[in-house]
């Protein structure tokens, strides 16, 4: 077992946050079914982002046979945090058969595809010998909407996030299934 623990100051936690996501689409790309079905809930993804419902942005293009890491047929949807919970709770409801990788944009791409994903249905074994270890930079994508990395200032401050978690603190001292929080 590692010795290792997890941080808990406020500032390292708030500036190492996340702030962009990958769902990557899975498909056999042999599979008309699978292959239409992927392009459904792409084309009901994109609706959805004109319509409002989040910000969601798969790329241009569908990859119809295995592409880097990826095994099988794919695309690529980019995320901002601000919408994460909204697409993953719409693609956990309406993804069928299909099966989603989903993992964070950070400079360590390796680790994101390994040992920091997720899964939306039944994982594939990825190649994981296409990504870089580490890079100098983020891989900024979409800059021109200023979500995520490109955001121009955080949603709240370190002060209004404590005030935030006293509140919730208060709130949940009156909720006996809730478990308290370390006084130190």
């Amino acid at each position: 077992m590692s010795d290792s623990h997890p941080p808990t100051d406020l500032e390292e936690v708030v500036n190492s946050e996340v702030k962009e996501w990958h769902f990557h689409i899975y498909f056999h790309q042999r599979n008309a079914d699978e292959h239409h079905a992927a392009l459904q809930l792409r084309d009901a993804v994109l609706r959805l982002r004109r319509d409002g419902a989040f910000v969601a942005v798969p790329l241009f293009r569908v990859n119809t046979d295995p592409i880097g890491p990826h095994p099988v047929g794919s695309y690529e949807i980019w995320v901002p945090s601000t919408s994460f919970s909204s697409v993953f709770s719409y693609l956990c409801m309406n993804r069928g058969n299909l099966s989603i990788l989903v993992h964070p944009l950070t400079r360590e791409e390796r680790k994101d595809h390994e040992i920091r994903n997720a899964w939306i249905g039944p994982s594939f074994p990825l190649d994981l010998s296409t990504l870089p270890v580490k890079s100098e930079e983020v891989p900024l994508q979409y800059l021109s909407l200023k979500l995520g990395y490109s955001a121009p200032e955080p949603e709240y401050t370190l002060d209004q996030r404590r005030r935030i978690g006293a509140s919730v603190e208060r709130i949940l001292k009156g909720e006996k299934e809730a478990a308290r929080a370390p006084m130190n």
